[in-house]
Formats: C-alpha cells, sequence, structure tokens
C-alpha cells in the first residue's frame, strides 16, 4: 500500500489538489473507486469539485446529500458523486442497484463510505481529510503508484 500526505492551506489548493488527482483518474482505466473520508466540513465536496474540474465541469458540485448520488457525463466517461451521510442502512444501497455503478469506465467518488463498507468495493483511492490548525491534511492510500 503506497501512503501520500499533503498539507492544503486553504480552499482553493484543496481544489487544485483535486483538480491535479482529477487528471490522474481520468488517465486509469477501467472502474475506479475513490473513498473521501473526514468529519462533516472537512473538504470532501471542495475536493470532489476539483476532481469534476480536471474532467471540464464548470457549474457547482453540491453533495448529494440528500438524494445519495450525482451523476456527471463528460464524453463516454461517467462520474458519480455518491453520499452516504444520511443513509439509514447499508442495504438500501441495493435497492439503488449499487453495483451497476462500479463498472468500467465509470468513476466513482464516496463520501461517507464507511456507511455502505459492506456493499462497496475496495477503494482504489482512500483519503482521509482532517482539519488542521491552518488548512487541512489529507492522507492518500492507494495500491497505484501516483504523481499528484
Amino acid at each position: 500500500m503506497n501512503h501520500y500526505e499533503f498539507q492544503l492551506d486553504n480552499d482553493e489548493q484543496m481544489v487544485a489538489f483535486g483538480e491535479r488527482l482529477g487528471h490522474v483518474l481520468a488517465a486509469c482505466e477501467g472502474a475506479m473507486s475513490v473513498y473521501l473520508q473526514g468529519d462533516l466540513g472537512a473538504g470532501k465536496t471542495t475536493l470532489s469539485r476539483g476532481i469534476l474540474r480536471a474532467f471540464g465541469h464548470t457549474g457547482a458540485v453540491k453533495s448529494p446529500t440528500y438524494t445519495l448520488v450525482e451523476p456527471y457525463e463528460f464524453g463516454g466517461r461517467k462520474l458519480f458523486h455518491f453520499d452516504l451521510y444520511r443513509l439509514g442502512d447499508p442495504e438500501e444501497l441495493e435497492y439503488m442497484g449499487i453495483r451497476d455503478y462500479f463498472v468500467a469506465p465509470n468513476i466513482c467518488l464516496i463520501e461517507w463510505p464507511e456507511r455502505g463498507f459492506s456493499l462497496l468495493p475496495t477503494a482504489d483511492i482512500a483519503l482521509q481529510i482532517r482539519q488542521a490548525p491552518v488548512g487541512r491534511h489529507i492522507l492518500l492510500q492507494t495500491q497505484l503508484s501516483l504523481v499528484i
């Protein structure tokens, strides 16, 4: 397992980091799952905004807290942004056909993955975001060799 650590001082750096990560994801083939873990307000959705920018998205990015998933399409590639914070029971994921999202060449960004671990695939990239005295600290874990 490869471990990378980053210190980001503000939201602009968080979005820029997300953009760099988005370019890495765009270059990967096959299905990709990215776990975004951290407390409320840690910056998971801000990071997702940067990832989506790398694919060309210019609109607003909101956390799909009530809808559970927000789909985006870029050419032949689909990106699904999940927020499982309000998930009452992991079995709810079965009703929405969760397995159908994790197929090539889709990319799935999953906020609060611990709420659905039993039904989610293993993360290709897992990010733990923590608030620091200034900005955010990110621990990234992956089996991939990354240059971010």
